[in-house]
């Protein structure tokens, strides 16, 4: 055994003993570095009912095309991206009654579709309403 071996593996010992790790390499004494995935939010907005963006980061315009429904363009890429919504109150202007639902999804690279709807409305805005919300996009 060749004294460098010796050395490395004295000091994976030693590193063990005082309750340490050391990850060393067949073709290297040097520690292994730790590689993890960065995640970044890279674009958000708080958007009203009638489709006014209040404030967002990321956001190149949105279209309010529906009842409940609206476009969002977004700056950078959405593939492989996580995409979170919530409804919001705005200060306590929500529009109610009963519960409310949100959905996002990707229309294509650079779009997002969301639609709003109270589902325990009467009338006949029973499931797609107009309601304030956030979106959050994250992507590693």
């Amino acid at each position: 055994m060749n004294a460098s071996r010796k050395l490395t593996l004295a000091a994976a010992a030693l590193a063990l003993t005082v309750g340490g790790g050391l990850a060393v390499s067949s073709a290297s004494a040097e520690p292994a570095a730790a590689s993890r995935s960065l995640v970044t939010t890279t674009a958000w907005a708080k958007v009203a009912a009638n489709g006014q963006i209040l404030g967002g980061q990321g956001i190149t315009g949105i279209n309010k095309f529906g009842i409940g429904r609206y476009n969002i363009g977004t700056a950078a890429g959405l593939n492989g991206c996580a995409l979170l919504g919530t409804i919001n109150t705005n200060g306590g202007n929500d529009p109610g009654p009963g519960s409310s639902s949100i959905l996002v999804g990707q229309v294509n690279g650079n779009t997002l579709f969301i639609r709003t709807a109270t589902p325990s409305a009467a009338g006949s805005a029973a499931v797609d309403s107009d309601r304030p919300f956030s979106i959050t996009v994250v992507c590693p």
